[in-house]
């Protein structure tokens, strides 16, 4: 059967992608796939696909080989991959290059025109992200075609969990991006968790976007992010795809520095 373009934006085999992993992911990823839960995720994967299931994305590891874990500077959280077809592309809330961005997204770019004054200068502003050190991470890393959440318990959160956990106790102070309730859910406790800069708001679903307690529209979490790296003395992340770090043209909550204990456990949030 010739491959058509549906099936180039989806899964066509598992595993996939292990060889383009960043050097440093490589061992945790490669244990987990050795491990129970990995073998029956992997399991699981392969028995989908041999029934003719469509499985969203094509490259389930991407955010894991454009972001080492010795670059990662700025962590956003995501559920799961996009669920129509040609829309997910292995980051968290990015779509595919050609593919009209959904609500969500739109309300990222919404976010970013707020704060800097115009919009993104490049149609794949996040993969462009991805490269500066922002880890654009979903907990579930696939979905079946047009059932979001449907591989929300096959275990990938085992994986990303490591991942996330990783981050969290490394030395190097990063900023967390929790948008939503379940994002937020994820951030952990105790003196690990002090040394990092944790933002929370709602989601950017337009459900939920525009509601208290934290909206996303006016979070201004992309400059408060440039403000906290600047402090530890690294560059600013280029939110916009021009190659140069845009002031905020909007004023924003001010960061004072203080970091996790700053922030409550949890924002009810959609």
């Amino acid at each position: 059967m010739p491959e058509t373009g549906e099936s180039r934006a989806a899964l066509a085999a598992w595993p996939t992608g292990l060889d383009a992993l960043a050097a440093g992911w490589q061992p945790l990823v490669r244990g987990f796939l050795r491990s129970a839960e990995g073998r029956r995720l992997s399991d699981f994967l392969q028995a989908r696909l041999a029934a003719g299931a469509t499985v969203y994305p094509p490259e389930p590891l991407r955010a894991l080989q454009l972001t080492p874990p010795e670059a990662v500077r700025v962590v956003i959280l995501g559920q799961d991959p996009y669920h129509g077809p040609r829309q997910a592309c292995g980051l968290a809330f990015a779509v595919a290059p050609g593919v009209r961005p959904p609500p969500s997204l739109r309300n990222i770019y919404k976010e970013l025109a707020r704060e800097f004054g115009q919009p993104p200068g490049t149609d794949q502003p996040l993969a462009h992200w991805a490269r500066q050190g922002v880890l654009l991470l979903n907990t579930s890393l696939t979905v079946e075609a047009g059932q979001a959440g449907s591989h929300a318990r096959i275990g990938w959160q085992a994986l990303t969990s490591q991942i996330f956990d990783r981050l969290v106790a490394g030395p190097r102070p990063l900023a967390f991006l929790l948008w939503g309730a379940h994002a937020q859910a994820l951030r952990p406790a105790g003196a690990d968790a002090q040394r990092h800069l944790w933002l929370a708001a709602n989601h950017p679903s337009p459900l939920s976007a525009q509601r208290p307690p934290v909206p996303f529209i006016g979070c201004g979490h992309f400059g408060q992010v440039n403000d906290f790296l600047r402090r530890q003395g690294e560059p600013a992340i280029d939110w916009l795809g021009n190659a140069r770090a845009v002031a905020p043209t909007c004023p924003r909550p001010p960061f004072d520095g203080i970091i996790a204990s700053s922030l409550p456990e949890r924002w009810p949030s959609g």
